[in-house]
Protein backbone atom coordinates (compact mmCIF):
# COMPACT_ATOMS: atom_id res chain seq x y z
CA UNK A 1 0.00 0.00 0.00
CA UNK A 2 2.80 2.43 0.86
CA UNK A 3 4.50 1.60 -2.42
CA UNK A 4 1.32 2.58 -4.32
CA UNK A 5 1.10 5.87 -2.42
CA UNK A 6 4.77 6.51 -3.13
CA UNK A 7 4.21 5.79 -6.83
CA UNK A 8 1.21 8.13 -6.86
CA UNK A 9 3.20 10.90 -5.20
CA UNK A 10 6.00 10.41 -7.70
CA UNK A 11 3.56 10.63 -10.60
CA UNK A 12 2.03 13.81 -9.18
CA UNK A 13 5.49 15.36 -8.94
CA UNK A 14 6.22 14.40 -12.55
CA UNK A 15 2.92 15.93 -13.67
CA UNK A 16 3.73 19.19 -11.88
CA UNK A 17 7.16 19.27 -13.50
CA UNK A 18 5.63 18.53 -16.90
CA UNK A 19 3.14 21.40 -16.44
CA UNK A 20 6.01 23.74 -15.72
CA UNK A 21 7.86 22.55 -18.81
CA UNK A 22 4.71 23.05 -20.90
CA UNK A 23 4.68 26.71 -19.87
CA UNK A 24 8.30 27.06 -20.92
CA UNK A 25 7.59 25.34 -24.24
CA UNK A 26 4.64 27.65 -24.90
CA UNK A 27 6.88 30.68 -24.44
CA UNK A 28 9.53 29.17 -26.70
CA UNK A 29 6.93 28.47 -29.39
CA UNK A 30 5.71 32.07 -29.27
CA UNK A 31 9.29 33.19 -29.97
CA UNK A 32 9.86 30.85 -32.92
CA UNK A 33 8.92 31.90 -36.45
CA UNK A 34 7.87 29.94 -39.53
CA UNK A 35 7.01 31.14 -43.02
CA UNK A 36 4.62 29.65 -45.54
CA UNK A 37 4.93 30.75 -49.14
CA UNK A 38 2.96 30.34 -52.35
CA UNK A 39 3.35 31.48 -55.92
CA UNK A 40 7.11 31.32 -55.85
CA UNK A 41 7.22 33.57 -52.80
CA UNK A 42 4.78 36.16 -54.14
CA UNK A 43 2.65 35.52 -51.04
CA UNK A 44 4.30 34.82 -47.69
CA UNK A 45 2.68 34.29 -44.31
CA UNK A 46 4.77 34.47 -41.14
CA UNK A 47 3.47 32.74 -38.02
CA UNK A 48 4.88 31.92 -34.63
CA UNK A 49 4.88 28.48 -33.08
CA UNK A 50 1.63 29.31 -31.27
CA UNK A 51 -0.23 29.48 -34.62
CA UNK A 52 -0.54 33.25 -34.52
CA UNK A 53 -0.23 35.06 -37.85
CA UNK A 54 2.39 37.77 -37.44
CA UNK A 55 2.86 39.12 -40.94
CA UNK A 56 1.59 38.71 -44.49
CA UNK A 57 3.66 39.86 -47.44
CA UNK A 58 2.01 40.10 -50.86
CA UNK A 59 3.78 41.02 -54.08
CA UNK A 60 2.27 43.96 -55.97
CA UNK A 61 1.57 41.70 -58.98
CA UNK A 62 -0.68 39.53 -56.83
CA UNK A 63 -2.38 42.54 -55.26
CA UNK A 64 -3.55 43.55 -58.75
CA UNK A 65 -5.14 40.13 -59.36
CA UNK A 66 -7.84 39.30 -56.82
CA UNK A 67 -8.37 35.73 -58.07
CA UNK A 68 -4.66 34.96 -57.84
CA UNK A 69 -4.55 36.40 -54.32
CA UNK A 70 -7.52 34.29 -53.27
CA UNK A 71 -5.77 31.19 -54.64
CA UNK A 72 -2.34 31.83 -53.15
CA UNK A 73 -3.19 33.17 -49.70
CA UNK A 74 -4.81 29.98 -48.33
CA UNK A 75 -1.89 27.92 -49.66
CA UNK A 76 0.65 30.10 -47.90
CA UNK A 77 -1.37 30.10 -44.67
CA UNK A 78 -1.77 26.31 -44.71
CA UNK A 79 1.94 25.83 -45.34
CA UNK A 80 2.77 28.06 -42.36
CA UNK A 81 0.30 26.12 -40.19
CA UNK A 82 1.96 22.83 -41.11
CA UNK A 83 5.38 24.24 -40.20
CA UNK A 84 4.05 25.61 -36.89
CA UNK A 85 2.52 22.20 -36.16
CA UNK A 86 5.92 20.60 -36.77
CA UNK A 87 7.39 22.96 -34.16
CA UNK A 88 4.71 21.78 -31.72
CA UNK A 89 5.52 18.15 -32.36
CA UNK A 90 9.26 18.69 -31.95
CA UNK A 91 8.64 20.51 -28.67
CA UNK A 92 6.33 17.81 -27.37
CA UNK A 93 8.84 15.10 -28.27
CA UNK A 94 11.48 16.97 -26.30
CA UNK A 95 9.04 17.17 -23.38
CA UNK A 96 8.37 13.42 -23.48
CA UNK A 97 12.06 12.61 -23.77
CA UNK A 98 11.72 11.45 -27.37
CA UNK A 99 9.27 8.68 -26.46
CA UNK A 100 6.87 7.86 -29.26
CA UNK A 101 3.52 8.23 -27.53
CA UNK A 102 0.57 6.73 -29.42
CA UNK A 103 -1.90 9.42 -30.44
CA UNK A 104 0.52 12.32 -29.87
CA UNK A 105 0.27 13.53 -33.48
CA UNK A 106 -3.54 13.53 -33.40
CA UNK A 107 -3.64 15.23 -30.01
CA UNK A 108 -1.26 17.93 -31.17
CA UNK A 109 -3.31 18.49 -34.33
CA UNK A 110 -6.34 19.16 -32.12
CA UNK A 111 -4.32 21.25 -29.66
CA UNK A 112 -2.78 23.41 -32.36
CA UNK A 113 -5.98 23.82 -34.30
CA UNK A 114 -4.11 22.94 -37.46
CA UNK A 115 -4.92 20.39 -40.11
CA UNK A 116 -3.95 16.79 -39.46
CA UNK A 117 -1.16 15.34 -41.59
Amino acid sequence: MFKQISNLMGMMGQMKEMGSKMGEISEELRAKRVTGAAGGGMVEVEMNGANEVLDIRIDDVVMADKEMLLDLLPSAINQAIVKAKELHLESMKSLTGGMDLPGLDEAMAQFSGGPKN
